[in-house]
């Protein structure tokens, strides 16, 4: 059978709850390879709305859930999201649920350092949520983390709080804070360790021999790629990288493993935070993709920019993940509207680009070059076929997935998670 590796296409918030919980009823194992509890899915079962944003959206259906050592982990994050979903009727134990016990966590003293360099970083903020994720980073490429398996062995931590504490004391001191209270961390810690060791093991050994009994899996990425560290907006990015080649290294299976990558891409774009946005509307149509799609981020509550759909940046984010197909979601949105654009190129300095530069100065100057397409004054919302979509509506998706260079897989019209037209199975290839 085939995997499939699911990620954000732009700017993340792209819809990819709706479409990893389609998909994850029909898999077997479900698994977050990279970031942290900064990344919000919200799924739309019945009558129901759960909220994630650290466990796997596989959790919802009773689907094998793992958390794989390319992701941070808040303990006290998980133990809150593990009880509001118990509270609301979800089945979480050591049988569906599993956690790497090579992975780094976040600790108090890294998000406190997280909300320090964004209130000093004054009109320079990356627009970090503020939730640890770049510190407990971080640490973990200097070598000073702590990680799940370290809660076994808190006796034995002198050497590694050590590091940690001369690290961060070092920094705390330049923001005029006192040290960190090592004590205090450590009995933060003696609390938690119980709640997380239940479910920690070494997940690439379950997770090859899922892969050995030919059985489904699912790799499910945070963010988008327009946010990874290597290919993002840099330095307006996150801590990770966002990338489909992520999910081998951040769930200790292979490369062979990742299978169809599907790009999850909103119609239009959105972006939360700080950072150039070339098709940004800041006029009554922006107002108008924002009322309309509900664009306020699932985790911290903030309002996303919105602006026209971006071929050139999406083109190049399916060049860089590889992405065998996209599902393109909220088409629903542009419902409505007399007259849609496309940017399929940027003028920079006289010159025309196909292509988003790296420097920042040079992405913040880029001005769109725009192709006018009529609108549609039919719905799309709730179409489960072609045939039930505007001809117009169909020309965009046509034009989109031309000029992204990159086929259709599916269409979602709906947060409902039947509301999907399937042009391409990805779990078939």
């Amino acid at each position: 059978m085939a995997n499939v590796t699911v990620i954000g296409a732009q700017w993340g918030d792209e819809g990819k709850g709706k479409i990893v919980d389609w998909l994850a009823a029909r898999a077997d194992a479900v698994v977050r390879f990279q970031g942290g509890h900064n990344a919000g899915h919200t799924l739309v079962v019945g009558e129901k709305v759960y909220k994630l944003s650290l466990l796997p959206s596989g959790i919802v259906t009773g689907t094998l859930s793992i958390i794989g050592n390319g992701v941070v982990l808040d303990p006290w994050h998980l133990k809150s999201e593990i009880e509001k979903l118990e509270g609301q009727g979800v089945v979480i134990n050591t049988e569906n649920f599993a956690i790497a016990e090579n992975c780094p966590l976040i600790l108090s003293v890294h998000r406190e350092l997280d909300v320090m360099r964004e209130a000093a970083a004054g009109a320079g903020k990356i627009g970090t949520t503020g939730r640890g994720i770049g510190p407990a980073y971080e640490d973990k490429v200097g070598r000073r983390a702590i990680r799940v398996c370290d809660l076994a062995h808190l006796d034995a931590l002198e050497a590694q709080l050590d590091r940690l504490c001369a690290h961060h004391d070092a920094l705390r001191a330049g923001f005029g804070q006192p040290p960190v209270d090592r004590e205090a961390l450590l009995a933060e810690l003696r609390e938690i360790a119980p709640s997380v060791l239940q479910y920690a093991q070494p997940v690439w050994k379950r997770l090859n021999a899922v892969k050995k009994a030919g059985a489904r899996i699912l790799f499910e990425g945070a963010q988008g790629v327009l946010l990874d560290v290597d290919h993002g907006t840099y330095p307006f990015v996150t801590s990770s990288n966002t990338v489909s080649g992520t999910a081998a290294s951040g769930s200790g299976l292979g490369p062979s493993a990742t299978g169809f990558v599907l790009g999850i891409v909103k119609a239009y774009t959105t972006r939360v935070g700080s950072g150039p946005f070339p098709t940004e509307l800041e006029d009554e149509t922006g107002q108008r993709l924002g009322e309309r799609g509900h664009e306020f981020g699932t985790v911290t509550g903030r309002k996303r920019r919105c602006g026209w759909f971006d071929a050139v940046l999406v083109r190049q984010s399916c060049a860089i993940s590889g992405v065998t197909g996209i599902a393109l979601t909220k088409v629903d949105v542009l419902d409505g509207l007399e007259k849609v654009k496309i940017c399929i190129g940027y003028r920079l300095h006289g010159k025309v680009l196909d292509y988003y530069p790296s420097h920042a100065a040079d992405q913040a100057n880029v001005e769109p070059i725009y192709e006018d397409m009529d609108g549609w004054q039919g719905t799309t919302a709730g179409a489960r076929s072609w045939a039930d979509l505007p001809a117009q509506a169909i020309k965009y998706i046509q034009r989109v997935q031309e000029l992204i260079e990159t086929p259709v897989a599916l269409v979602s019209t709906s947060p409902e998670r039947e509301d999907t037209i399937l042009v391409r199975d990805p779990f078939a290839d």
